[in-house]
């Protein structure tokens, strides 16, 4: 199946948590598949700096700095797309991974308010930008910790559970629109950033994630397949793509070489 090329009413992607990991990725993912890559994050030093990369390699990317949890900064940046083609929700992340009666409420409130706040506040402020583009695509980047559960992880997983939903229950209720609702699911995914920042910057915890594992997933590989996802034919619906790498079996059920 040959792979779409960009229409010109759809070919503005929107990546939220676009400074590093799967985010980054993305965007030079798409810049390269002919998309203008509109890169969104926090800090503003790191998304200009790709911004550069991606338009110095020959692609179109413009940075804007946003906190997707801020709707009024979400409202605000919206206004500025009267049609976009494809909006990737990735901005989220894990904090923490105490069992739930010692779990600390505020981690669990930042989480929530990260995955699924700020995705449902991106989603609805660009959602008739989509559809005004007559060929419109939702990414939502959740997690296979939206799909089973495992000790320690409870605040994560209620958040990426509450982003998997999400992404379900829009795709039931914009059917017969012309946009497209496509979740991917990665597993263990080794980045600079994603364990680090949820143990705290306990470089020794974040290595011991990815201990023994020959060939965790990149941010690259998850990029492909978003890249891959978005780019079938306006018909084809990627309803749901789960991804871990060959030596996960489940959240739970990892071979480690040690």
């Amino acid at each position: 199946m040959a792979t779409a090329v960009p229409s010109a009413a759809s070919r503005i992607a929107v990546v939220t948590g676009a400074s590093s990991g799967i985010g980054a990725a993305t965007a030079r993912r798409l810049g390269a598949a002919g998309y203008r890559v509109v890169l969104t994050a926090r800090r503003k030093d790191r998304i200009e700096a790709l911004a550069e990369e991606i338009n110095e390699g020959g692609g179109q990317a413009t940075a804007y700095a946003l906190d997707v949890t801020d709707r009024a900064a979400v409202d605000e940046f919206a206004t500025a797309f009267r049609t976009i083609g494809v909006l990737v929700n990735n901005a989220g992340g894990a904090l923490g991974a105490d069992p739930v009666a010692t779990g600390d409420p505020a981690d669990w409130r930042t989480m929530y308010e990260t995955n699924v706040i700020g995705t449902l506040n991106v989603t609805q402020a660009l959602l008739p930008a989509l559809t005004a583009s007559g060929d419109g695509t939702v990414v939502v980047v959740s997690s296979t910790a939206g799909h089973g559960t495992y000790e320690g992880g409870a605040g994560y997983v209620a958040a990426k559970h509450g982003a998997h939903v999400l992404a379900e229950t829009l795709r039931l209720e914009i059917v017969g629109t012309p946009v497209r609702v496509i979740e991917i699911a990665p597993g263990m995914v080794k980045t600079d950033e994603f364990a680090l920042t949820r143990f705290g910057g306990d470089a020794e915890k974040a290595a011991s994630v990815y201990e023994g594992v020959a060939e965790p997933l990149t941010a690259e590989d998850v990029a492909d397949t978003i890249g891959w996802a978005v780019t079938r034919p306006s018909h084809v619906n990627v309803d749901l793509l789960v991804l871990r790498p060959r030596a996960q079996a489940s959240n739970t059920k990892v071979h480690r070489e040690l």
